[in-house]
């Protein structure tokens, strides 16, 4: 709709998770590390926790866009409480048959799938994304799973991510065990103030932009308004160019990101929550 208006190839502020978009502020650059550094070495469990927005499926995406053909990975992401057998969506993440299995016959089958992957030099690597939804008793079949082994090498390595319900949930006391298994975590904060000007710049610069397009009062604004997370500044920024498009705008200031705010509290579905978080 304003792509063309203010110079973009496409939309540099979409809420769906596009890793061509990340932008490694100190905390996610950080996080990313701790993932390389779990994967390389062996990490049994490693856990990284973000309030909602902040980028975490964005990262995993990235992350999988840089993992070598010696790693197979499989992807759980979409968890919730009432799942009745965790493994069977393991195994459908790895591409592995599960249907009329009793459960033991299905730990069986997975446990030879993964002595496979080891004898061809591949290791196995689960992420669940969205992680917080698990219950404690899937939490600690997971663990079963990770006592698995051959020789002195652990088969399974499981990366948890979610919010930072997961991050109470690992403290309960019947966690505890797992809690000692967890070699890697950490937790993505919001973005700080001084970065939310360069994540802008940064999206708009990926969709074709090197133009400043938002004063440093709108950004301001901005940061108030969002909180520095990244999702929500993404849902108030994209607005905010359709409101500057629909008035012909050619920057975007703090009085045009002030009326959105106005009328996203007044006339909005959502009322006073313009933040997205």
């Amino acid at each position: 709709m304003y792509e063309a208006f203010y110079g973009l190839r496409e939309k540099p502020f979409s809420i769906q998770p596009d890793p061509e978009f990340l932008y490694f502020s100190k905390r996610h650059a950080l996080a990313f590390t701790m993932l390389q550094y779990g994967i390389q070495n062996r990490a049994g469990f490693s856990v990284i926790c973000g309030e909602i927005g902040c980028g975490k499926t964005t990262l995993i995406r990235h992350l999988l866009n840089t993992l070598g053909e010696e790693l197979t990975v499989g992807l759980v992401y979409n968890t919730h409480q009432d799942i009745a057998d965790l493994l069977e969506w393991i195994m459908l993440a790895f591409g592995q048959p599960y249907e009329g299995m009793s459960s033991v016959a299905r730990y069986d089958a997975f446990q030879r799938f993964l002595i496979n992957e080891y004898a061809a030099g591949r290791r196995s690597v689960l992420i669940v994304d969205e992680a917080q939804n698990l219950s404690a008793g899937a939490l600690e079949s997971l663990r079963m799973l990770s006592n698995i082994n051959a020789d002195k090498d652990q088969l399974l390595q499981v990366i948890l991510v979610g919010q930072p319900q997961l991050r109470d949930l690992l403290k309960r006391p019947e966690l505890q065990q797992f809690a000692q298994r967890v070699a890697v975590d950490f937790f993505i904060p919001p973005l700080a103030a001084q970065e939310v000007a360069r994540y802008i710049q940064h999206r708009l610069h990926v969709a074709g932009r090197n133009e400043p397009l938002f004063t440093e009062a709108a950004i301001g604004l901005i940061t108030k308004a969002t909180r520095g997370v990244p999702r929500a500044i993404n849902i108030l920024c994209d607005m905010a160019l359709v409101y500057g498009f629909g008035s012909d705008a050619v920057t975007i200031d703090a009085m045009l990101v002030g009326e959105v705010l106005a009328d996203r509290r007044d006339f909005g579905v959502l009322g006073g929550s313009e933040t997205g978080s």
